[in-house]
């Protein structure tokens, strides 16, 4: 598993100060954890993005503060956003122990093309894209993946239940919840029939 470290500095600022930080390119952040005492910090808002988009919400991440030992490791949390610009506001960081068993969000990645995609008379029809897992921290999978290659009929389908993943992984989310499944396409005429009754229906102006 790719290792992902993150350089971290003690904060002194808090509340409505932390602006000051975001205005100097910094993001402010906590970490915590189990039997962990929450540590303010803050690091480079550049430095964060990449670390983000490689690391996700389920890949561990080495955070190194100089009054450390060691790299504790952790998860993203909880990012909070602007809702306007999308600048990251504030990041949270789970501190977690090797020895004990965690709970995260893995994501749900599509490969392959089913035989079906270009096909007038189906549509891929889309549920859960990410399943609630626990299990060590060493056995978190960075994804789950599914092969839209292996959906060849209407009506095949992939449920919670059918994802492969390791015996040492526990799956929380409901086996019967979807994830994908080949759905017949309405055809042009039954759309155009619809559209006559809704016309039909509708009061006069």
């Amino acid at each position: 598993m790719e290792t992902i470290e993150l350089a971290l500095e003690k904060r002194t600022l808090k509340g409505k100060q932390v602006n000051r930080l975001r205005r100097q390119g910094l993001v402010p952040g906590v970490v915590y954890g189990h039997h962990f005492e929450p540590v303010a910090v803050q690091m480079p808002a550049k430095t964060l993005h990449q670390v983000l988009s490689r690391a996700g919400f389920s890949h561990l991440v080495d955070l190194r503060l100089p009054e450390w030992p060691k790299p504790e490791k952790a998860l993203v949390r909880e990012v909070q956003r602007d809702p306007i610009t999308n600048e990251v506001l504030h990041v949270d960081f789970f501190r977690v122990s090797l020895t004990e068993r965690i709970r995260a969000e893995i994501p749900i990645t599509f490969v392959g093309e089913s035989p079906l995609r270009d096909s007038a008379n189906a549509v891929l029809l889309y549920g859960v894209d990410s399943i609630e897992v626990e299990c060590l921290p060493v056995d978190l999978p960075e994804a789950v993946e599914v092969n839209l290659a292996e959906l060849r009929e209407i009506g095949q389908a992939v449920y919670v239940r059918d994802l492969k993943l390791s015996d040492k992984v526990e799956v929380l989310t409901r086996p019967d919840e979807l994830v994908v499944k080949v759905e017949p396409a309405e055809a042009p005429e039954e759309v155009a029939e619809e559209a006559g009754k809704t016309e039909e229906s509708s009061p006069a102006e």
